[in-house]
């Protein structure tokens, strides 16, 4: 799986430019692999870039800025987005990728595992015992037909 990055290399705008710049220094920082692909200087890549921009994520004006992330096919937002991903420590969450091993990420979700797993042993139990009622029921009533 690739992370690939549309990014204008030739923006005039400083704020784009920092923004790209804060998104590929980020994963490069997590050694995420990824590749860049300009829309600055290659139809095909903002025609695929924009044709691929949910519509619901997509600006008033119909036209989508760079940053914009996907992973392979798969949309994973923009910078608002990715801003976001990075406050919350969910950014592989957003890339759609698994946390490497001893991340907080992974920390998280293996809590969240964990404690899945807890309360299926609850349910369980609390099954079991309600079947134990229910099988003591019917033997006191068998035995107080005989």
């Amino acid at each position: 799986m690739v992370i690939k990055v549309f990014l204008a290399t030739s923006s005039g705008s400083t704020a784009i430019k920092k923004k790209q710049q804060d998104v590929v220094g980020f994963l490069e920082a997590l050694k995420v692999e990824y590749a860049e692909l300009d829309i600055a200087c290659n139809e095909q890549n903002r025609m695929w870039m924009r044709q691929n921009v949910p519509e619901e994520k997509k600006p008033s004006n119909g036209i989508p800025l760079p940053p914009q992330i996907f992973n392979e096919e798969s949309y994973c937002g923009d910078y608002d987005t990715f801003f976001d991903a990075k406050e919350d420590n969910t950014v592989y969450a957003f890339l759609g990728l698994p946390p490497p091993p001893g991340s907080k990420e992974a920390q998280e979700e293996d809590e969240e595992q964990e404690e899945d797993e807890l309360q299926q042993l609850e349910d369980q139990e609390e099954q079991g015992s309600e079947e134990e009622e229910e099988d003591t029921e019917l033997q006191e009533g068998e035995e107080e037909a005989e």
